[in-house]
């Protein structure tokens, strides 16, 4: 059966592959094998798949050769991306840093001017209560004259009726000619010497009169001068303080909390902005303008116990270099990650991003080398995966010191700082405290 199917298949199959024969000639013998139709069939269809496999694969290995050099192009496009990003930013920072500068030196230069406003204000109160003095005396002077006048003007009075009673008592007694003479003498003298002062009086209440309005005017002047002076240290003081209450706010601290305490910290008083003391019976207008400059004097503190605190926070950012930020707070791979990772070359200088004293410099399980700095009001930072430790235990550091190198220590898949910020022992976004810095400084 097999046989008659396999002798009808090389029969159709020689209509196109006719039967062949290879000849194998010896010295001796000669030998031949028979390639049969359906064989030959199998040969070629052998040959055509081993063909078009090879031409398969061929295609397969060269799409593979240019999908691998267009993937290398697109990896070396995306790495000058980042490479440009990274520039853009490092410019940007650097843009900020500068503006912080200025910032700072606008704010010193405010607290100059306001110095110098308030040692204004102070000479310009004494010159006031030097004038109002002066007033006083004038207004004295001024009664002093009229009352000597109403007496010059009385004796007058009194001389006339003596006159008018001696002639009407003529047609007594005869009196000697001589002696009306010596009594109209005296009575024009003395008419005289009181006509002298009168006009003296009058001059002088005049001239009083004159330097009463021009020191009402000056006081006018020194009013609306002392107002001016006020406005602009109110508005310097609140355009000053303002974005600090909104830093603290934005890292969701009690600001009044923490002013109390550095207000605990530093109760020592003297210096050019202790509280004006001036007597209590100064007039309506003097006592607002105490209250201004004692305003203006309170928030001046308030702005400087919040230089103090800030200074004592992790406010700062501890990579000064260019970095990259890999993985931020949150949640990650199912856990919970407490902290930003920062990514940069080893050896990249780590610093402290706020004042404090440190509490472990060392190995740590899972950070590898790592640093922790105890701030105040409950803060704390940590630094891990450094390749070199700069400082050791109980040492006090300041906000921009250098405490440490990047590295690649304890779990980490790369050089890179792992910074942590923890509140009260609750871990926080340590990019809240970062951003909200980078609006004030």
């Amino acid at each position: 059966m097999h046989r008659r199917f396999a002798h009808h298949l090389n029969t159709v199959v020689g209509k196109w592959l006719p039967e062949q024969r290879l000849f194998l000639k010896s010295d001796t013998t000669t030998r031949f094998v028979r390639l049969r139709p359906l064989t030959q069939a199998v040969m070629l269809s052998g040959t055509v798949l081993m063909f078009g496999w090879s031409i398969v694969a061929s295609s397969i290995l060269l799409s593979d050769v240019i999908s691998a050099g267009s993937s290398e192009e697109q990896v070396a496009r995306v790495q000058a991306a980042f490479e440009e990003r990274l520039d853009s930013l490092s410019r940007e920072r650097d843009a900020r840093a500068d503006e912080a500068t200025a910032a700072q030196a606008r704010f010193s230069l405010a607290l100059q001017q306001v110095s110098l406003m308030q040692s204004t204000l102070l000479s310009s109160e004494e010159r006031r209560r030097e004038l109002e003095t002066g007033i006083e005396v004038i207004q004295a002077t001024l009664r002093r004259t009229m009352q000597e006048r109403d007496a010059a003007a009385a004796e007058v009075a009194l001389r006339t009726a003596e006159m008018n009673g001696q002639t009407s008592t003529a047609t007594g007694p005869v009196v000697a000619p001589e002696d009306v003479a010596a009594t109209l003498d005296i009575i024009a003298a003395a008419l005289a010497q009181s006509a002298a002062e009168r006009d003296k009086a009058a001059a002088a209440a005049s001239a009083a009169e004159a330097e009463l309005a021009s020191m009402q005017l000056e006081q006018r002047l020194l009013d609306q001068r002392n107002d001016e002076i006020f406005a602009t240290l109110e508005a310097a003081v609140s355009v000053s303080v303002e974005p600090l209450d909104r830093m603290f706010r934005a890292v969701g601290m009690d600001a009044d909390a923490i002013l109390e305490t550095v207000r605990q910290g530093y109760s020592g008083t003297g210096g050019p902005l202790l509280p004006i003391a001036m007597s209590a019976s100064g007039t309506s207008e003097y006592s607002a303008d105490l209250a201004r400059a004692t305003g203006i004097l309170d928030t001046l503190d308030r702005l400087n116990l919040y230089r103090i605190a800030a200074q004592s926070l992790p406010l700062d950012t501890p990579v000064k270099a260019a970095y990259r930020l890999t993985s931020p707070f949150g949640r990650r791979w199912g856990t919970m990650h407490e902290g930003q990772d920062m990514a940069g070359p080893t050896g990249t200088p780590i610093f402290a991003t706020g004042e404090g004293v440190v509490t472990h410099a060392g190995w740590q399980s899972g950070y590898g080398n790592m640093i922790e700095i105890r701030h105040a009001h409950g803060t704390v930072t940590r630094y891990g995966h450094l390749s070199k430790v700069r400082v050791s235990v109980g040492q006090k550091v300041s906000r921009g010191e250098r405490i440490g190198d990047m590295g690649n220590t304890g779990r980490s898949t790369g050089p890179h700082l792992h910074y942590e910020v923890r509140v009260n022992g609750k871990p926080v976004n340590p990019m809240t405290f970062i951003r909200a810095a980078s609006n004030v400084f």
